[in-house]
């Protein structure tokens, strides 16, 4: 996966047999010494940025504090220690743990439009 940059959608072939035709995404990862990996940030290797509120890999203590941290570029390189994947397109056979079970939709809509387009209601039934 050197040089493919985060985003970008990879082949599993290279993984094992079991992800044979399956597609993954590159969705992040952290190098060895745990900094993460930015989305923007063309190189492979550490930089230290200026960061404010409301940008990711950085949570504001106080208001309107900046503070310069080292992140990580989105390009994969030999230092990276994790690489999360997520899976795009599913191969010819299950993948015990991950394809192989359904599992139910946790929490329900909120809104009552939604609640509706769900259970296929009409507008003059009650949602509640």
């Amino acid at each position: 996966f050197f040089d493919k940059r985060m985003a970008s959608e990879v082949p599993g072939d290279s993984l094992g047999d079991e992800f044979k035709g399956c597609i993954f995404r590159i969705a992040g990862g952290n190098d060895k010494q745990g900094f993460p990996m930015k989305q923007g940030i063309l190189c492979n290797h550490r930089v230290r940025l200026l960061f404010k509120k409301g940008m990711s890999c950085y949570r504001e203590r106080r208001s309107g504090c900046r503070k310069r941290k080292s992140v990580r570029g989105c390009v994969v390189g030999p230092d990276l220690a994790v690489m999360s994947l997520v899976l795009v397109k599913k191969g010819t056979d299950e993948i015990p743990g991950l394809t192989d079970d359904n599992k139910p939709r946790r929490l329900g809509p909120k809104r009552a439009s939604n609640i509706r387009k769900l259970f296929g209601l009409e507008k003059k039934d009650d949602v509640r």
